[in-house]
């Protein structure tokens, strides 16, 4: 057997061992006693054999067949010695491999790796063990991963609640204390009113998300001329955009509607929160933005461009998590909740789709939501 960066685990502890361990390791010595006291006796039960012909020769006048007779047994005996010691080097030295395998997998040590020259059906055995190690150390850094992102989901929670509630609790005060001017009045509760707005944007958020990562969020599947559900929602951002004083532009490059099977909701939601992160981010007055519908083999492409300021490399692999920022926007102040990327994709890999980015600094981002393409019989496209 080797070990693999056999290092201290918090499960290393006596507390934390394998409770039947000395049950284990109590039936494992007794067994290896057990075949050390029949393979002693075997050599007792040839000699005594010996003895016994010997006297017979030594009495009886046909004597070869009782020549055949013990070098028959003889012949036996040693069949049986190697049979039984092949059987300890095919079978049971690999099972007590395998034993202490399991005993360092119940003390945490996932690093662990069967190897036995064997080549019989064991090694399957063996393979399947050291599979199933992997596994449980994969297990248990997606454990280690979901209990650092539950604490800073926390954290980032107190802190994003935190900001607002103190925000509006410091301009109440100063209302009720009587000390803000009437003509400020007005600007005071416009702020207290968006700080209560991002707070109620948050708990949507998050109960949304809770609703995702449970698999607990229903869904309401139909089949959708994509073209013409996309140019309708287009027209919404539009006049948004319009209202403003943004640019919009919209360009459906379907030579043909195709149906997709989609939840309009759901990917209504998962489109504005991507044009939305792109308004929050972009330059106020001079946000551009630039869709386009494109059918690509058997997926539907729709692609959010905007001319905003890019988002570094170095970043990028990490904006669809959640709650992630760059730190600088947290101060802009249409304030985001750092859960609307995340929501995106999460509501569209729940169609069997996927959302890509592709960002220069300087130059803007553009993310890609792709859906695949269904059949009038409502199966996927070949």
């Amino acid at each position: 057997m080797k070990r693999k960066n056999r290092r201290w685990h918090p499960h290393d502890h006596p507390h934390n061992h394998n409770p039947y361990r000395h049950e284990v390791h109590e039936i494992q010595a007794n067994f290896h006693k057990n075949a050390r006291k029949f393979r002693y006796l075997r050599i007792v039960f040839l000699l005594i054999l010996i003895s016994i012909f010997y006297l017979l020769y030594q009495f009886v006048e046909v004597k070869i067949i009782f020549i055949f007779l013990l070098i028959f047994t003889v012949m036996r005996e040693i069949g049986h010695f190697f049979f039984q010691t092949r059987l300890e080097k095919q079978i049971l030295q690999p099972i007590d491999t395998l034993i202490l395998g399991v005993d360092e997998i119940a003390k945490g040590n996932y690093d662990t790796e069967i190897t036995h020259p064997t080549k019989n059906k064991i090694q399957a055995l063996i393979a399947s063990f050291n599979h199933m190690a992997k596994k449980l150390k994969k297990s248990e850094e997606m454990q280690k991963e979901y209990e650092k992102n539950r604490k800073l989901l926390i954290a980032n929670i107190s802190h994003d609640l935190k900001t607002p509630i103190t925000s509006i609790q410091g301009y109440m005060e100063a209302i009720l204390d009587g000390v803000v001017p009437q003509d400020k009045m007005e600007l005071y509760f416009k702020i207290i009113y968006s700080n209560s707005q991002y707070m109620n944007k948050l708990i949507d958020d998050l109960f949304l998300f809770s609703k995702i990562d449970m698999d607990k969020l229903d869904f309401h599947f139909e089949d959708i001329s994509i073209g013409d559900f996309t140019s309708d929602l287009m027209e919404e951002f539009a006049f948004e955009f319009e209202e403003n004083n943004l640019a919009f532009h919209y360009i459906n490059k379907l030579e043909n509607d195709c149906l997709v099977k989609i939840d309009r909701k759901r990917i209504h939601q998962a489109i504005q929160n991507i044009i939305g992160n792109a308004r929050k981010h972009g330059d106020e007055n001079d946000l551009a933005l630039n869709c386009e519908l494109y059918r690509e083999h058997d997926v539907i492409k729709l692609s959010i461009k905007d001319n905003g300021s890019g988002i570094p490399s170095d970043k990028l692999p990490y904006i669809f998590n959640r709650f992630y920022r760059i730190e600088k926007e947290r101060t802009k102040n249409l304030m985001s909740t750092g859960l609307g990327l995340s929501i995106a994709k999460e509501l569209v890999k729940a169609h069997g789709g996927n959302i890509t980015v592709d960002s220069i600094e300087g130059e803007g981002s553009c993310f890609t939501i792709i859906l695949p393409i269904f059949s009038k019989e409502g199966g996927k496209s070949e």
